[in-house]
């Protein structure tokens, strides 16, 4: 556990060094401020919205987006850029399990990441509370909710993007990679499911098979589980007749989420134990 935690440490200090902490943060912020501004303007008392729901839609779709690739920079070059550097031998030479120093990253890379996404999405509440916006506890329980998932959907790309990195030779093939898997789970499987759905016009693809589709993709798990989850939310967000119709409970989709992240870090750990100096 020790040598977790100083890996870790060693770790968040470089990240801090390297000052992507700082702009992950500002960046983050920056785009949270200018939705929460721009997304004032309909939520008023004609539309029925109330600001902090318009927030956390506004966030959430921004999220799928923004957080996983981050989280692919962040995390594609922590094996493979080590080893090409040198420190990763180094690192080795140490009484330390290969595993420790992968759990150790992991941590260090997900703390900034929170600490990032925190920091930077409460700068839009601090800014409705300063405004004088009515905020509720059923928008601040939908605000939380969208953090702590957005959290864990960077987790899952970490996860991911340390698979990459312990398979792959050299760091471009790893951001290359990476790259792609963003671009697949993000962008081009979204339109192909929706392709598929009309095309099918719901003669063969059943219930359970579009459930099972949808949890085949993270980003289309954290997208149900904050646009579906809260009602007032999934009204706003035009997404009232599936959080109606949905069978997928927040358990599933958190779970998901969860195994989403486990697989692809065992998966990394083992190609990085087998792996050659």
């Amino acid at each position: 556990m020790n040598a977790i935690i100083t890996i870790a440490t060693k770790e968040i200090r470089q990240a801090i060094r390297n000052r992507w902490v700082l702009a992950a943060t500002l960046l983050l912020a920056a785009l949270a401020l200018s939705l929460t501004f721009l997304g004032s303007a309909p939520s008023g008392s004609n539309v029925g919205a109330r600001p902090l729901d318009v927030v956390v839609v506004s966030l959430s779709s921004l999220t799928i987006f923004l957080v996983p690739l981050i989280a692919l920079l962040v995390s594609h070059d922590a094996i493979v850029g080590d080893m090409e550097r040198g420190t990763m031998l180094l690192l080795l030479s140490y009484p330390v399990a290969r595993w420790q120093v992968l759990v150790g990253k992991f941590f260090a890379h997900l703390t900034v990441l929170a600490f990032a996404t925190c920091l930077g999405y409460g700068a839009a509440v601090a800014v409705l509370f300063a405004t004088g916006s009515r905020i509720d506890q059923e928008g601040l329980a939908a605000f939380a909710a969208m953090i702590g998932s957005s959290v864990l959907l960077g987790a899952v790309f970490v996860a991911i993007g340390y698979w990459v990195s312990a398979l792959v030779r050299d760091r471009g093939t790893a951001a290359g990679l990476c790259i792609g898997l963003w671009l697949l789970l993000v962008l081009v499987y979204d339109m192909a499911l929706l392709g598929l759905l009309v095309l099918d016009k719901g003669q063969n693809v059943s219930g359970a098979a579009l459930n099972a589709l949808l949890l085949l993709n993270p980003a289309d798990v954290y997208r149900l589980f904050n646009l579906t989850g809260f009602a007032n939310v999934s009204t706003f967000s035009g997404m009232a007749g599936l959080a109606g119709n949905a069978t997928l409970s927040v358990t599933v989709l958190v779970t998901a989420l969860v195994l989403w992240t486990l697989i692809p870090l065992a998966f990394a750990s083992l190609s990085f134990s087998r792996r050659e100096l």
